[in-house]
């Protein structure tokens, strides 16, 4: 069927279109004008923009950038599902307090890690050992300010770790010394073995072909030996194990927190891995499905061991069994297939129950079971990227090579740690007193109440105004 033009027969059609005064309003002709000027400068804008055309190699680097930012920036989101997770599994007088550390480690290991740290750990490494260049850096590329910023927030990860475990019972002061000295030298020498000579060079336990893709070791056991060090020196919290050794419960206040805490993190884990890769063209999907495959594995992995065990399911025991499934697929995420990474999950609750099992018999008391998941499960995590490497699977010497790895972290951080947590101990103090541990420590270390409604009753009210700024 024919389109009609009836109602357009008075209409003269001209060379290039339609009779401006037939068609269009009186005031929009006189636009006219206005809108072939900008026409014309919008063309000569666009032949001129073409002369300077971003070649393909340069908007990679512009996309790698972006991506790079946006993974450190999930990573960065991870220290508020950290500060959650051990707010709730603690009580109540002590929620500001584990609050408080979450926040200003991030703050002091950062401007450590900015100083000395980073070129410590990315600067030149010939020697194998360590960074010797880029302290303070002021003129790097923009690929590079990127790159530092996302092994920023990897450090802010290790030192963070160490929080949980020791909560309620460790000075604000002898803790936020220990962020500092484990941002500047600790945890960036043991990275730059690994991940170092971003400059140049390259770290000797990457000549060996350690495989530690986003950390199992180099953040999260090294952070876990921390924690476990850290505990050793300030000893268990008040009435946490009975007179003849047996654990008594000693409940968080909020398990909504709690949970909040594990999804965050969760939530911030496909950066942490997924952005590792450095690169949008890198195996990405690949990584985001073993990240999360994973840690699902991991959860109904202790369900299945708690209900053959004749046990509560619990949640807090739930969310620890996705954090260790992650912590465990973080060094071969990149390097494995999902029917491994569901394996991987799978033992590392098993890892989980015995390793927390054992150190409550050995009386140690981990507030969150960071040395459980963080340490424990990064070892695990590290063995199996050898074990499940693509390609070439269940390779001893490769195998071997990843033991090496994971014995070297438990000597540096565990043995630097026991060294600096005793010399903070002696000069700082790090274990709160007696008293404060008894009254928490929101109020003796920070002066403030997380519940204040429930909590004022306890405390004189004019005692802390005075001491508030």
């Amino acid at each position: 069927m024919k389109p009609s033009f009836a109602g357009l027969d008075a209409v003269a059609l001209n060379p290039v279109g339609l009779n401006k005064a037939k068609i269009l309003p009186k005031s929009w002709s006189r636009l006219l004008p206005l809108f072939s000027v900008l026409l014309l400068g919008t063309i000569s804008r666009a032949h001129a923009a073409a002369a300077e055309t971003l070649t393909v190699a340069q908007l990679l680097e512009y996309q790698n950038i972006a991506w790079i930012i946006w993974g450190g920036v999930l990573v960065f989101f991870m220290q508020a599902g950290f500060a959650l997770l051990e707010s709730g599994s603690v009580r109540a007088k002590n929620a500001v307090n584990v609050m408080m550390k979450n926040y200003t480690d991030m703050c002091i290991g950062g401007l450590a890690f900015y100083l000395v740290g980073f070129g410590l750990m990315m600067g030149n490494n010939h020697s194998g050992f360590v960074g010797t260049d880029h302290f303070m850096p002021v003129d790097l590329s923009n690929m590079d300010w990127a790159v530092m910023f996302f092994q920023m927030m990897f450090a802010a990860t290790a030192v963070t770790i160490a929080s949980g475990a020791m909560a309620e019972r460790v000075s604000f002061i002898g803790y936020a010394v220990a962020a500092c000295l484990i941002c500047l030298f600790i945890y960036p020498v043991f990275a730059s073995w690994v991940w170092g000579g971003y400059f140049g060079g390259s770290g000797w336990l990457a000549e060996l072909g350690f495989i530690d893709f986003a950390g199992s070791t180099v953040v999260h056991s090294v952070g876990g030996w921390l924690a476990l060090a850290g505990i050793l020196i300030i000893g268990p919290r008040l009435g946490r194990f009975a007179p003849d050794g047996s654990p008594r419960l000693i409940a968080g206040h909020n398990m909504t927190l709690l949970a909040l805490g594990g999804f965050i993190l969760w939530f911030g884990w496909f950066g942490f891995n997924a952005g590792s890769t450095l690169s949008i063209t890198g195996n990405i999907g690949l990584i985001a499905v073993n990240t999360f495959i994973a840690a699902v594995s991991a959860v109904v992995s202790y369900m299945l061991i708690s209900r053959a065990l004749n046990k509560a399911i619990l949640l807090s025991d739930s969310v620890n069994a996705s954090l260790i499934g992650l912590v465990s697929i973080t060094a071969g995420c990149a390097t494995t297939s999902p029917i491994f990474a569901i394996i991987i999950g799978a033992v590392a609750s098993v890892v989980y129950v015995l390793s927390t099992q054992a150190l409550l018999k050995l009386k140690i008391d981990d507030v969150v079971s960071a040395v459980a998941v963080h340490g424990f499960g990064g070892a695990w995590g590290t063995l199996a990227a050898g074990l499940f490497y693509t390609g070439d699977l269940f390779n001893l010497s490769r195998v071997g090579v990843q033991a090496l790895g994971v014995g070297v972290a438990l000597a540096w951080g565990l043995g630097l740690g026991l060294v600096m947590y005793k010399l903070i101990d002696l000069s700082f103090g790090l274990k709160a007193s007696r008293l404060h541990e008894q009254r928490g420590l929101d109020y003796t270390e920070h002066a403030e109440l997380g519940y204040p409604e429930f909590q004022k009753q306890m405390f004189d009210t004019k005692t802390l105004t005075e001491r508030h700024l």
